[in-house]
């Protein structure tokens, strides 16, 4: 039989931000997502409130990396433009790490910071819940010594929605 220390495990502060996690995670799944998104070239995968609202939340989760380095952004986004066909949002947020740190690769939970400004464009009229979604996303990290200029392009699925 193996036993398993899980306070070794998890000390008191790992134990901290993964309740911080799971938290986020929750709120997450119990906002009610209006939208769904993937961009297939960054391997993120997006879950939004109600994208249609002037002010939304994105959240996104890194899909393309081993669990160590797994990231999670939290997005809040305004729009500022938005017409039966197309949107123009802009947003800010933080991207964490909490996996990193939870497998002892990083000790910083925050990775950096990013500033978001995207379209989400309805290309076909009979399918008008899909939209092709482009973003510029400058990207520092925490301590603000780098960056780069990121792009994401990818699908959205925003549910029940009929204009």
């Amino acid at each position: 039989m193996i036993k398993v220390n899980f306070q070794f495990l998890f000390p008191d502060q790992k134990r901290r931000w993964s309740g911080i996690f799971l938290v986020l995670f929750g709120l997450s799944v119990t906002a009610n997502a209006q939208s769904i998104g993937y961009y297939p070239w960054n391997g993120l995968l997006s879950v939004s409130t109600n994208p249609i609202k002037p002010v939304w939340l994105d959240v996104r989760l890194q899909t393309n990396t081993l669990f160590g380095s797994l990231s999670t952004e939290i997005l809040p986004m305004v729009n500022l433009s938005r017409k039966e066909n197309y949107q123009v949002y802009l947003g800010g947020g933080i991207r964490f790490n909490f996996i990193g740190v939870l497998a002892n690769q990083t000790n910083n939970i925050v990775e950096g910071y990013s500033l978001n400004i995207g379209t989400r464009v309805a290309p076909f009229k009979s399918v008008p819940n899909v939209r092709v979604a482009f973003e510029l996303a400058p990207y520092v990290v925490r301590k603000f010594d780098s960056g780069v200029l990121k792009s994401n392009l990818g699908v959205v699925y925003t549910f029940g929605r009929k204009e």
